[in-house]
């Protein structure tokens, strides 16, 4: 199970993806469960730590891409989906915790906070605020 935390103008939603068979999601919004059918299907994504995928409240998105991915040189951060970076919130150099929010993307009028997904030093910083990025594009890399 994958829990977001969404804010959509101004009020907060926690969003549990409990699960996602084909076109189907299975979803708890701020305690409420609801049966979400996508326009395609999802093809089941490897278990990764929470990103924030672009959604609303009443309707998920398909399953995000993974948060991170094996690299030479320890974690890539990957963004979730295509969007502008807003903001980007570590420094090379910088140690970081799980879970700490390293970029902001926007993504269909939303922000949604990129994190890391261990513990580590952010050994590169790779886009600028106002970059334009595909889904799976490297964000940060972590050792």
């Amino acid at each position: 199970m994958r829990t977001y935390k969404f804010k959509i103008n101004g009020n907060e939603y926690n969003v549990e993806i409990n699960s996602v068979e084909g076109n189907i999601a299975d979803v708890t919004v701020n305690g409420a469960s609801y049966t979400v059918e996508m326009d395609t299907p999802v093809a089941p994504a490897p278990v990764a730590a929470p990103a924030n995928p672009a959604t609303t409240a009443q309707a998920a998105a398909p399953a995000p891409a993974p948060a991170a991915a094996p690299s030479g040189a320890g974690k890539v951060i990957t963004s979730p989906l295509p969007g502008v970076i807003i903001e980007v919130s570590v420094k090379e150099g910088q140690a970081v915790k799980a879970g700490q929010k390293v970029a902001v993307i926007e993504a269909m009028k939303m922000e949604n906070e990129i994190q890391a997904s261990c513990d580590g030093t952010i050994t590169a910083v790779l886009v600028n605020k106002g970059d334009s990025v595909l889904e799976g594009a490297e964000i940060v890399k972590i050792a």
